[in-house]
C-alpha cells in the first residue's frame, strides 16, 4: 500500500466519523481489520492490501487529529468557502479537506504542495469538477493565509 492509498482510507475514515458517535480509536480497530479489508476488497482497490505498522499509524494519526481538530479545520473551510454555506459543501469534500489541512497544520514532515495535490487528485474520483476547483481554492488560499511552514 503507497501512501496516497493510505490517505485515501483516512478520508473514508474521517467522512465515517460524520455518522457514528464511535470514538476514533474504537472506528480505526474495527475499520483497520483483516476482515473489514476483505468485505470491502471486492468493491474498492484501496483495500487489497492491509497497511503495514507506518501506514497503520499514518492513518491513525490523520483521523484521529482530525476528530480532535474538526471545529478548527471546520472553521477554516467555512472562512474560505466565500459564497458557500458550509451546510451545501459535499461530506467526502469536507472530509478531503479536513485530511489537507491537518497535514498542512500539523504534519510538518508532509509538504503543503503534496498536501494539496493529494486533496486535489482524490476529489477528482469522488467530486465533480465543479467542487474539486472548490477544494483546490480553499487550499490554496488556506496555504496561503494560515500555514507556517
Amino acid at each position: 500500500m503507497v501512501r496516497n492509498t493510505a490517505r485515501e482510507i483516512a478520508i473514508h475514515l474521517s467522512y465515517q466519523l460524520n455518522f457514528t458517535r464511535e470514538a476514533p480509536e474504537k472506528l480505526l480497530e474495527e475499520y483497520l481489520s483483516p476482515e473489514h479489508f476483505a468485505e470491502l476488497a471486492e468493491e474498492d482497490e484501496s483495500y487489497r492490501e492491509l497497511p503495514n505498522p507506518k501506514q497503520r499509524q499514518y492513518i491513525s494519526r490523520l483521523v484521529t487529529g482530525v476528530a480532535q481538530h474538526r471545529s478548527e479545520l471546520d472553521g477554516y473551510i467555512e472562512k474560505y468557502a466565500v459564497g458557500w454555506k458550509f451546510a451545501r459543501i459535499p461530506m467526502v469534500a469536507a472530509a478531503i479537506m479536513r485530511v489537507a489541512m491537518y497535514e498542512i497544520l500539523y504534519m510538518d514532515d508532509i509538504p503543503n504542495g503534496v498536501a494539496i495535490n493529494e486533496a486535489v487528485e482524490l476529489a477528482k474520483k469522488y467530486e465533480s469538477d465543479e467542487v474539486v476547483k472548490f477544494i483546490n481554492g480553499i487550499l490554496g488560499t488556506f496555504v496561503q493565509k494560515e500555514a507556517i511552514h
